[in-house]
């Protein structure tokens, strides 16, 4: 049977990227040789890194507009750490929405002041923090636009007078947005573009520069955008699956089509959390994330009941994180909205069972 997979990371791919990862590993472009063995000086792989770079580039309508994008390593808690080193010289102020930007505020704590401007720790992150000021003497303000454990994402964006960093981990190319508002984006690929190793950052490269301290080579935006994203030996096979998910993406509609049917499959999911009385949804509704429902059950009696039918319908990977408990269903572009109707159609016979 062919899992219905909810994975809110490493997440689902679509079966034709899959394919022709599987085959680039056998034989890449008829060359003879595996992506996995071929020198990323070669052109080869040049080509597949200029053409990821560019792909991401295009699908976020950055296209010739100061930015440059990278792949690089390290997860986007890294990145927690590259942002402060590249752009904190006095302070900066973060939006406190779940577990990883609470991360993120730790990491850049050791470096200089940071300040929370709006937090939801409060409420268990059950919310997004709203009615916030950002100081315009602050360096950047740093976001998170979707928070995977809780379920919850920023529907709309501040205009900062300074430079605003987000990490887009678990939503980028979900959803259509203006992107050139920030001056950073940063996602690990493992969530909504490829399998795990490697972190797309997408840099405006006037913003950087302006920090008095020594950047190690190897955290320093500057190198890495000199260097072609090539400073150092790339994850291969990460970038080159991304490079297919996004040419996926591209021969689909961008992510103009991609959000017509992300709103669909979240449609359809919060529909029966809030018509079913034996669910419950964690996130405030109107800071409901696309990508990631989470929900409760109402009657624990039922837990066994309810999994043991998950598992007979081919359904993997709903178990909520431990900070929130219950379930959560992670429906990520690849995701076919037929899986979601499989996770409905459970739900609502356990209610006629009830």
């Amino acid at each position: 049977m062919k899992k219905h997979n909810f994975s809110a990371g490493p997440s689902i791919l679509p079966p034709e990227v899959l394919l022709k990862a599987s085959q680039g590993v056998v034989d890449l472009d008829n060359s003879g040789l595996s992506v996995l063995e071929i020198s990323h000086r070669s052109k080869a792989f040049v080509d597949i890194m200029e053409n990821a770079r560019a792909l991401a580039l295009e699908l976020l309508g950055l296209e010739g507009k100061g930015y440059k994008a990278l792949f690089l390593q390290g997860g986007a808690s890294t990145q927690f750490l590259m942002v402060a080193l590249n752009l904190l010289e006095k302070r900066a102020g973060y939006l406190n929405s779940g577990s990883w930007a609470a991360k993120a505020i730790k990491e850049a704590k050791i470096y200089d002041d940071v300040y929370e401007v709006g937090s939801s720790k409060d409420a268990n992150y059950n919310y997004i923090p709203k009615g916030y000021e950002i100081p315009e003497d602050y360096d950047y303000f740093h976001c998170t636009s979707n928070n995977t454990i809780y379920g919850t994402q920023m529907k709309s964006f501040p205009n900062s007078p300074i430079p605003m960093v987000c990490d887009m981990s678990s939503d980028i190319f979900s959803r259509t947005l203006d992107f050139s508002k920030f001056g950073i984006i940063y996602a690990g690929a493992q969530k909504n573009m490829g399998p795990a190793g490697t972190t797309l950052v997408v840099v405006k490269e006037d913003i950087l520069g302006k920090v008095s301290r020594k950047i190690p080579s190897m955290m320093d935006y500057k190198v890495h955008i000199d260097k072609g994203s090539m400073f150092n030996t790339p994850p291969v096979f990460a970038i080159y699956t991304t490079m297919l998910n996004l040419q996926w993406l591209k021969e689909k509609g961008g992510i103009a089509a991609i959000e017509k049917e992300n709103e669909k499959k979240a449609r359809l999911m919060y529909s029966e959390i809030d018509l079913n009385p034996l669910f419950k949804g964690f996130a405030a509704k109107e800071d409901r994330s696309l990508m990631n429902a989470t929900f409760t059950l109402e009657n624990e009696n039922l837990k066994e009941t309810f999994e043991t039918m998950l598992k007979d319908a081919g359904i993997s990977a709903v178990n909520g994180h431990r900070s929130v408990g219950g379930y959560r269903a992670s429906m990520y572009n690849a995701l076919p909205i037929d899986s979601v109707k499989a996770l409905v159609e459970v739900m609502s016979e356990l209610e006629s069972k009830a």
